[in-house]
């Protein structure tokens, strides 16, 4: 028995038009590969910087080096870059 699939319906916009061109040019049979090829390659991408963000944040609990407190962090920021636009002065 062959298993009931999921159908999902979305509007691609200006995207449509490079699933079709995937396609026409013979890189995927249909646009579901070209779909779930991105999705893939997105997962690939996720996990990447998952696992990026991971070791460093590892990294940053490991460093003997006490913290430097946020308030500190932001008045050498302002000094050296100024204020954002809308930041008013406190």
């Amino acid at each position: 028995m062959e298993a009931a699939q999921n159908r999902v319906v979305v509007d691609l916009g200006p995207m449509r038009q490079v699933v079709e061109d995937r396609v026409k040019a013979g890189s995927y049979a249909s646009a579901d590969e070209v779909i779930r090829a991105a999705l893939l390659a997105l997962e690939r991408e996720e996990a990447g910087t998952n696992e990026w963000l991971t070791k460093l944040a590892k990294e940053s609990l490991a460093d003997p080096r006490p913290s430097v407190p946020a308030a500190q962090v932001f008045k050498e920021l302002r000094a050296k870059y100024g204020r954002p636009r809308g930041e008013s002065a406190a």
